[in-house]
């Protein structure tokens, strides 16, 4: 675990026993446990505390900058405090920053009888990609409903780090009305993220009655079903908000739709559906469909959240998913079907082929079962090669300012737009770095891999790529037409095609013998693969059929 620095033995003090208290306030209130409710999980019969069935976790946490004094730590921050350190948090002038792995201390899956076979995977919500939360909210001219809008990616999160999504899911259903979600209101995205789809009450026997329950991603905070007084909140506007003289604007939650914040009262930025910027999930597997007549029964977690076992019935009879890491930044799966069939499959990164985000797939054609995976394509029997070296290093983070949650990359960076390079951004470079390398690639169903972009003897001191970026480091050619440059991907074929882009930290620049225009993947590749320090990966997903459907129906109240 790094250590953080400890400027004064004071700050230390002060700093411990406000981690003392978060794991007194924790620890008591995960005492308690939540009864298990068979079939469908009706989310509104209880407010307890959740069942704690998995382990506390720890990350390194960033220091504030030097002049933010334990003093100057933002009122919002407040919210976060009884779950750190496992949620950890920073800031600067405008925003508060919280990083999580994404999943919650209290149980999980159970109860969900609507099951798209996504499981639960941490997730890296760190560095680059923590969430970003307004210090400062500005009330719009206008609010806006999330009705039939924002149905990609979060609306809030909760004091546990956990995102918590619009309740009607991709498809424009409310997913607590036909059994998506567990008994503690959240289940699985496309990419195997974890994530709430109603207000989390059951945390506010953790916080406590004076505390928000989450946060809106327009910065108003979300209390729960009263005011902290035990009073029932008056007048509400169209989005459950109201100004009190103590608490100024605030959401708050209820037990029927919308259940979270109705709109956003402040000013977001809506973009593809969803609010922009968020963190983006990474996962590994490809998004499947709804398994029928699927119930989930349990859910556990190995201590260190490096191996999980999921129990369910297919009428009556049982069936389970068991999977753990496998230390390279792959997750082995064991999978026991309801007819007897065992099989088992290895998912890396490289081979996922479907977007992030919740609410399940999206349409298009049927998967198959994670029982069956594609051995070409999401089982590990043809990765792109890799230098051995090239490990993630942590807190290196590369990311796509022009991404969303769900990882659709926009067109004018595609074959049917500009074809112009999308931007970049990073940081948490291991130390020593001299120098980055970057190539962009894809895995196709025969196994075969493709490049579209290498780029090398980037500057040690870069932090990002614009737009079409030129004379930022030296260009090698792509596998397309083998020409220099960047290649815009053109997703033959139907369905959602996943390319992987990959920064290597080097400790020192490339001397290639060869030009530019000879440097290929496998070039770039043999030429770092020992003066690699570590890796960020960057995934981005891009169909020319349409993936994102329109709403279905409206909710129903």
């Amino acid at each position: 675990m790094k250590q953080l620095p400890l400027r004064t033995r004071s700050r230390f003090r002060c700093r411990r026993a406000l981690l003392w208290l978060g794991f007194s306030i924790a620890a008591t209130a995960f005492a308690h446990s939540s009864a298990e409710h068979h079939g469908h999980p009706v989310y509104d019969r209880t407010v307890a505390p959740p069942a704690a069935t998995l382990p506390g976790w720890r990350i390194a946490r960033a220091e504030p900058a030097p002049s933010a004094a334990v003093d100057a730590r933002p009122a919002l921050a407040r919210v976060f405090l009884p779950f750190a350190p496992r949620v950890a948090l920073r800031w600067d002038r405008d925003y508060l920053y919280v990083e999580s792995n994404g999943l919650p201390t209290h149980g999980m899956m159970v109860g969900i009888t609507a099951w798209q076979q996504q499981v639960p995977l941490p997730q890296p919500y760190v560095g680059a990609n923590a969430w970003r939360i307004p210090l400062q909210p500005v009330p719009a001219v206008t609010g806006i409903s999330i009705r039939d809008r924002f149905l990609r990616g979060a609306i809030a999160l909760a004091a546990n780090g956990i995102p918590i999504f619009n309740p009607q899911n991709n498809r424009g259903e409310l997913s607590q009305e036909i059994g998506e979600l567990d008994q503690w209101g959240g289940h699985c995205g496309r990419a195997d993220d974890y994530h709430y789809h109603v207000a989390p009450l059951h945390l506010q026997s953790v916080v406590g009655p004076a505390v928000p329950i989450a946060v809106a991603l327009d910065g108003y905070p979300i209390y729960g079903l009263t005011e902290p007084d035990g009073t029932a909140p008056l007048d509400l506007d169209a989005w459950r908000g109201h100004n009190t003289p103590a608490l100024g604007y605030h959401y708050h939650a209820s037990k029927q739709y919308p259940y979270v914040n109705g709109g956003f009262r402040g000013v977001v930025t809506e973009r593809e559906g969803q609010v922009d910027p968020q963190p983006r999930a990474q996962g590994v597997r490809a998004a499947l469909t709804a398994l029928r007549g699927a119930r989930i029964t349990g859910f556990t977690a190995a201590e260190d959240e490096r191996s999980f076992a999921l129990r369910y019935e297919v009428r009556d009879r049982p069936a389970s998913v068991d999977y753990a890491a496998a230390g390279d930044g792959s997750w082995k799966f064991r999978f026991a079907d309801a007819d007897g069939t065992r099989r088992e499959a290895v998912y890396s990164p490289e081979s996922r082929r479907g977007g992030g985000g919740g609410g399940g797939p999206e349409g298009g054609k049927k998967k198959r079962p994670p029982s069956e995976p594609k051995k070409s394509a999401n089982a590990r029997t043809a990765p792109p090669a890799t230098p051995a070296t090239a490990s993630p290093a942590a807190g290196f983070a590369l990311l796509c300012p022009a991404l969303g949650t769900d990882g659709q990359l926009p067109v004018e960076f595609t074959g049917d737009g500009r074809g112009v390079s999308p931007p970049l951004e990073w940081q948490g470079a291991p130390a020593g770095t001299r120098s980055f390398a970057l190539v962009m690639d894809h895995l196709d169903p025969e196994g075969k891999t493709k490049w579209y972009w290498t780029l090398y003897n980037i500057p040690a001191d870069a932090h990002a790529l614009p737009a079409d970026s030129s004379g930022i480091g030296i260009l090698g050619n792509n596998g397309v037409n083998r020409r220099v440059g960047y290649a815009p991907p053109h997703s033959k074929g139907p369905g959602m095609k996943s390319y992987t882009l990959t920064l290597y930290a080097l400790s020192q620049p490339l001397d290639l013998a060869a030009p530019p225009d000879k440097v290929s993947r496998d070039v770039l590749l043999a030429a770092l693969k020992n003066v690699t320090l570590g890796t960020a990966v960057c995934r981005v997903h891009y169909s020319r059929d349409g993936q994102t459907p329109e709403p279905k129906r409206n909710p129903t109240r």
